[in-house]
C-alpha cells in the first residue's frame, strides 16, 4: 500500500483501530480505513451518515475513533497527508506510462450503453 515510511501508532484497547504491517490503519474487523472516517467528517458527513455508508462500522466505533482522532489530530493529519501524497505519486506514474489514455465518465457510460444493447 504505502511506498513511504509510515509512522506506527499504538491504539488503546478502547479504540477500534488496527495498523497493518503495510502501515494501513483500519477499523477493527472491517476494511474501512481511518482516513475514510476522518475525511468523511471533514466533508460534512455526520456519524450516522458514515454508519449508513459503512454499516460494518458501528456508531459507537465511529465515536471512539473520532474522539481518538481529536486527541491525535496532528499525527493523524500528517499520516493522511502522506497517504494522499503517495496516491498522487502513483497517479502521476500511471498517467506518465506510454499508451495511457484517460477515460472520461461520459466515455465509460457510452461503453456501458453499448454493452447493454447486445
Amino acid at each position: 500500500m504505502l511506498d513511504v515510511e509510515t509512522r506506527r501508532f499504538n491504539f488503546p484497547d478502547t479504540v477500534p483501530l488496527v495498523q497493518l504491517e503495510n502501515g494501513a490503519i483500519r477499523v477493527r474487523n472491517s476494511r474501512v480505513t481511518l482516513e475514510t472516517v476522518v475525511i468523511r467528517t471533514q466533508v460534512g458527513d455526520t456519524i450516522e451518515d458514515i454508519h449508513r455508508g459503512f454499516p460494518t462500522v458501528s456508531v459507537s466505533q465511529i465515536k471512539q475513533i473520532l474522539a481518538w482522532y481529536d486527541d491525535n489530530k496532528a499525527d493523524v493529519d500528517e499520516y493522511i497527508q502522506q497517504l494522499q501524497a503517495e496516491a498522487e505519486r502513483i497517479f502521476q506514474w500511471i498517467e506518465s506510462r506510454p499508451g495511457y489514455k484517460k477515460v472520461t465518465r461520459e466515455e465509460l457510460l457510452r461503453r456501458k450503453a453499448q454493452l447493454t444493447k447486445t
